[in-house]
């Protein structure tokens, strides 16, 4: 991917490659994804698309293609009932930020993270995690209803 397709971002120099926007998109009006994990390419410093889930996977599928040691970011569309009986949907950003990462990644992230969310438009809801624990079903599913 070269630089044209990229927009920088002035406070952390990061650039958000136009994939990510055109997925997104993909993900959030026509259903194409289930999930959308990106990462940013420190050598060339900008956002690109990691790994994108198709949509018989499942948000195990999702946290198990997430890394032990390095941060991501992600989107996640969840499909639920609720107490009315009404089939919804909420799509979620998440911050993955593990313990185990390297400090220089984490700050990259956390710095690059707001930017990075106002390019994709239509996040309802967010999540930030250090580890599974904070982003169990069981979160998701009350953060949702």
């Amino acid at each position: 991917m070269g630089l044209p397709c990229c927009k920088s971002n002035s406070a952390s120099g990061m650039a958000v490659c136009d994939e990510c926007k055109l997925k997104f998109q993909e993900l959030k009006a026509k259903r194409s994804f289930r999930f959308i994990v990106f990462k940013i390419n420190e050598k060339v410093q900008q956002v690109v698309v990691d790994r994108l889930g198709e949509t018989g996977e499942s948000y195990d599928d999702f946290t198990a293609c997430l890394p032990a040691d390095e941060c991501r970011y992600a989107v996640f569309d969840f499909d639920f009932v609720t107490d009315e009986n009404c089939q919804k949907s909420k799509i979620f950003f998440i911050s993955w930020s593990p313990d185990t990462s390297r400090v220089r990644s984490k700050m990259l992230y956390a710095s690059s993270k707001d930017r990075f969310k106002r390019e994709l438009d239509g996040i309802q809801l967010e999540l930030q995690a250090t580890d599974p624990s904070e982003m169990s079903m069981d979160i998701i599913k009350s953060r949702a209803l």
